[in-house]
């Protein structure tokens, strides 16, 4: 059975108990095949430990990398906030769960906090067990799948310390995290994602030094800390695989994010987008879903090129060894994948300077642009384009041979503003999208997870950049209604007290409702 998606919205003041009709959006022309999604789709959302939980030194917590960052240089934090207390869902992850529950959600991806489980070294913390044992009891009675990330930014110090994932040890250390997440945790989690966005981990933290851990290794950095991450998700793979598949039934991927890429100059047309997309997504997966595995050709190619014209006596980017090859290949029974927004991209020109610093940036030889006409969030990095998100699940598709996908982030940012159009016309049009994908392009799309069911600490920007903000999306329940009727979007806005905790929240339009709305309209 198909669920037909539609899509209306009511804004709801909190202070006042009027309210309007639902409105349904119109479009050009409606084929509700397009806009239906399989029976065994699933609608969640995802938030991250350090984003969420607070509570960053109780009960044998150790510090992260976050931790140490934002206590140490708060004036590199756009409102000087951290995440000590944050949501504090350490001690209210019952009220996530109720959310989670009203809203109908289905599954809610999480992260572990590592430095939580493994404080200062390879001793483990019993303590830090007991919260995700709860969250995750709690969970499973209200039926609701967990998705549990193991790592999401936020490395203990304590291996940072050792070199972080500039250290070939590295990779013992997550494995063994992994196992021990797999033993205490395994009969209650059957999707797990070893890594969140490592690109950004690895430019952002090993590369420009713009994030924690602060360290500048432009050209080079970058692809040592790729390397070992992918044969530390490869590891706890191969782990899960072979202890633990058998028994506990469940399934391991990694989670990558990705613009898309459009070309500004059609004449550069599939060969400028796959040039672009191989030095961000196939970065990471096209060692573990292409065919052959290895990095992208392009990038084998590009950097060693530039690496001799720098005189170096080897490539910056790490070879991999047949065996290191077959190890990453295939280590993952699905893609994650974080879209938020996209951009034009051409080839560069110009000539290379061997002398200068080199980066993936100057290696990927590609000049990013946007659309003017592009609706901007808050964030100076998120435009809304719904078509490439759609676009990227093709590619996806056609690059890696169709292979199971989760969307595990996509959302909007403001300022907290009090109606919350531009974030509702974001779900509406990015969701349509994906439905397209599954249905016109039969792109194995398995889920959907928003970010986020929590306003939380937005990384560098704080609590400036808010993805849900002061405002509820709130449900309405109907009596009767079926599993996963047709859906709407409401909005209750609360007051703009920074201390007091909002959700997203879906609904879900009754039938009768639905086919009132649609007499005299066309609807996409």
């Amino acid at each position: 059975m198909n669920i037909l998606i539609i899509f209306s919205f009511l804004f709801i003041p909190r202070i006042s108990a009027v309210s309007r009709s639902p409105i349904l959006i119109e479009k050009e022309s409606f084929d509700s095949s397009f806009y239906a999604f399989p029976k065994n789709f699933s609608f969640g959302a995802s938030t991250a430990a350090y984003q969420i939980e607070g509570a960053w030194n109780e009960d044998g917590k150790g510090q992260s990398i976050w931790d140490t960052f934002t206590h140490n240089h708060p004036d590199m934090i756009a409102d000087g906030t951290n995440g000590d207390i944050g949501d504090d869902s350490y001690h209210h992850y019952l009220d996530d769960i109720k959310a989670l529950k009203e809203v109908g959600f289905e599954h809610y991806r999480f992260s572990v906090s590592w430095a939580r489980i493994f404080p200062n070294g390879t001793i483990v913390n019993k303590k830090g067990f007991d919260y995700y044992h709860k969250l995750l009891d709690q969970l499973i009675v209200n039926n609701i799948e967990p998705v549990v990330t193991m790592l999401h930014y936020d490395i203990p110090q304590w291996v940072q310390d050792y070199g972080g994932f500039l250290n070939p040890y590295f990779v013992k250390y997550f494995k063994l995290y992994a196992q021990t997440l797999y033993t205490e945790f395994g009969s209650k989690v059957k999707i797990w994602i070893t890594f969140n966005e490592p690109y950004e981990s690895c430019v952002e933290g090993y590369s420009a030094g713009t994030s924690p851990p602060l360290i500048n290794l432009r050209g080079t950095g970058e692809y040592i800390c790729a390397h070992n991450v992918l044969l530390a998700h490869a590891a706890a793979y191969d782990t899960y695989k072979k202890l633990f598949k058998n028994d506990q039934r469940g399934m391991v991927g990694i989670t990558l994010d990705s613009r898309f890429y459009f070309p500004k100059n059609p004449l550069e047309g599939s060969d400028i987008v796959n040039r672009a997309m191989n030095f961000e997504l196939g970065w990471f997966a096209h060692p573990i879903f292409s065919k052959n595995g290895d990095y992208p050709q392009v990038m084998i190619d590009e950097i060693n090129e530039r690496s001799n014209q720098e005189g170096r006596p080897f490539s910056r980017l790490p070879e991999m060894s047949n065996q290191v090859k077959e190890f990453i290949r295939g280590s993952a029974d699905f893609l994650g994948f974080n879209y938020y927004s996209s951009r034009y991209v051409e080839f560069d020109n110009s000539e290379y300077d061997p002398t200068s610093q080199p980066t993936i940036y100057q290696d990927s030889r590609i000049k990013t642009s946007i659309d003017e006409n592009w609706k901007r969030a808050k964030s100076e990095w998120l435009y809304s384009v719904p078509q490439g998100l759609h676009d990227a699940l093709v590619w996806i598709k056609n690059e890696y041979n169709n292979i199971p996908v989760i969307i595990t982030e996509n959302g909007w940012s403001d300022s907290g503003e009090l109606e919350d159009d531009d974030r509702i016309n974001y779900y509406k049009e990015h969701l349509i999208s994906v439905a397209k994908a599954i249905n016109i392009e039969k792109c194995n799309v398995l889920g959907y997870t928003a970010w986020s069911i929590i306003d939380n600490f937005e990384w560098r920007k704080g609590f400036s950049e808010r993805f849900v903000q002061d405002a509820f999306l709130q449900l309405n329940q109907y009596n009767g209604l079926d599993h996963k009727n047709d859906i709407a979007i409401i909005e209750m806005p609360s007051s703009f007290n920074t201390t007091e905790k909002s959700y997203l929240k879906f609904a879900r339009l009754p039938t009768t409702e639905l086919n009132d709305a649609l007499v005299g309209s066309t609807v996409g």
